[in-house]
């Protein structure tokens, strides 16, 4: 009798599961045929899409799953100008959720290898490139997250035309990015009027907020492309030549990097304000890196990391021994965001030739993936020297816009962001205080009319790096339109 009861439980239970079964199906058919009435509305390929899918790349955990894309989007096809991405839908509710961009700086530094694989994204690089990890301070749990390859020539981002690697600058980044930004749109329509913001690091702190000008310019004009930018926030920014070469030198003595002595001749020797150093300020000034040889400009309180240098690495060491003959403004233009162990760990991973065929990456199966490309470094025409007064443009247009800041980073410091932002001569609406998370205090902000600056305490150069639940609480304030939590 037990047994006959227990075949009938088991048989109405597979009954009441195929029941279920087929429910869902029809559900999915239901959702399919739905997605390629409107693809077909829209006039899309919905198969160009689902081309980019990523099923699963070496080394990847299967559980949780990852839904993830990652291809290239050609910005100038009489060029052969394609520049290449990588993008997570957000954990939860992504038909809900804004879209993110992510952009790292360098110039020429990837923001695969950075912010997706070693920062923020949900799938992390592991030691040594052995395969990925998930992230659990993941920016995808709060946005649809795209990452790009920018300029052409960083990571995967090629061009069938070598003179336009010559003609790199601020304005050539900004319309390949706008570009890249129309022609994703097409691919993904889900996406089009979608709550857009931008975030990014370092040099980013001018690819960002001049890419978020030339999307409210083009918004405003007759274009076929809406782009609903709702605001950007930048990490430890490049922002204005003046500001942020004195911040650096201030930073180093206050943090006890240079002597007393050092820091006055800098300051009897260097004008910051002019264009062309003197000689005698290069040397004060060469005295201040060679410094950092010995710690990381990047994180002063880090350990080193001890693994033999990558290629970007290498390159960094040249530009700390540069000849004396060229001028500070192109010495200072190190590799932004530069971690070695991490960059490592990227080459490495990014160079498989397995991954990259996972990855729709490197089709000709020519080209070696660096993190930093040091022929873009050198090449890059550096001709915008302040970004503040797009500052003053975007706020008065009425977009949020958010700085913040890692304060143990040496390189782009606390102390030449906060002149920076000072000299926007902004009104305060609150004043410089502490926030707090899990009962610790994160960092200080103060709130303008018009936008934000947060520190992160103990963070260097890469916050979400150094300090992801900060990260995380971070980009979540912001997309959210909030204030920073100021009770433990």
């Amino acid at each position: 009798m037990a047994t006959m009861a227990g075949r009938l439980v088991a048989r109405t239970s597979t009954s009441k599961r195929q029941q279920l079964s087929f429910a869902v199906l029809l559900l999915v058919l239901f959702q399919s045929s739905c997605w390629c009435c409107y693809a077909a509305t829209v006039g899309y390929s919905y198969s160009e899409q689902e081309g980019d899918r990523v099923a699963l790349l070496p080394g990847q955990p299967r559980s949780p799953p990852v839904s993830q894309f990652a291809g290239y989007v050609t910005v100038n096809e009489h060029n052969g100008r394609a520049l290449f991405y990588w993008f997570f839908e957000a954990q939860t509710s992504p038909a809900h959720k804004p879209l993110l961009l992510w952009l790292n700086g360098g110039p020429g530094c990837s923001s695969v290898g950075y912010g997706a694989a070693s920062e923020l994204g949900p799938l992390r690089v592991t030691k040594h490139g052995a395969g990925l990890e998930l992230n659990n301070f993941a920016w995808n749990r709060e946005a649809n997250l795209l990452f790009l390859e920018s300029p052409v020539g960083v990571g995967f981002s090629y061009t069938n035309t070598s003179s336009d690697l010559t003609k790199l600058d601020d304005a050539f980044v900004a319309e390949d990015a706008y570009s890249f930004l129309v022609n994703w749109l097409k691919r993904y329509p889900q996406y089009e009027g979608r709550e857009f913001y931008i975030s990014g690091e370092s040099y980013a702190g001018h690819y960002v907020p001049q890419l978020a000008e030339l999307v409210y310019d083009r918004n405003k004009g007759k274009t076929n492309t809406y782009i609903n930018l709702k605001g950007f926030m930048v990490g430890n920014p490049l922002t204005d030549d003046y500001y942020d070469s004195k911040g650096l030198a201030e930073y180093a003595w206050s943090h006890s990097v240079v002597s007393d002595e050092v820091y006055d001749r800098i300051k009897k020797v260097c004008d910051f304000r002019i264009s062309n150093w003197t000689d005698d300020c290069d040397k004060a000034m060469n005295t201040v890196f060679s410094q950092y040889q010995e710690i990381d400009i990047y994180n002063i309180y880090a350990p080193r990391c001890n693994l033999p240098p990558s290629s970007a690495a290498l390159a960094v060491d040249q530009e700390f021994v540069a000849n004396d003959q060229e001028h500070f403004r192109r010495r200072i233009r190190m590799f932004s965001g530069y971690d070695p162990c991490y960059s490592s760990y990227a080459e490495k991973y990014f160079n498989n030739a397995d991954v990259q065929r996972a990855f729709h990456a490197n089709v000709s199966g020519t080209r070696k993936w660096q993190v930093c490309s040091d022929s873009i470094l050198r090449s890059y025409n550096f001709s915008v020297l302040s970004i503040l007064p797009i500052y003053s443009k975007l706020i008065k247009a009425g977009l949020r816009v958010w700085l913040y800041s890692g304060d143990a980073d040496g390189r782009v410091p606390v102390i030449g962001s906060r002149y920076c932002v000072e000299a926007l001569g902004l009104p305060v609406k609150t004043q410089w205080q502490p926030w707090y998370l899990n009962k610790q205090v994160a960092g200080r902000f103060v709130e303008y009319h018009g936008m934000t600056m947060v520190t992160i305490r103990g963070a260097g150069h890469l916050v979400p790096l150094n300090k992801p639940s900060e990260g995380l609480a971070l980009i979540d304030t912001f997309l959210q339109g909030k204030q920073l939590p100021t009770h433990r």
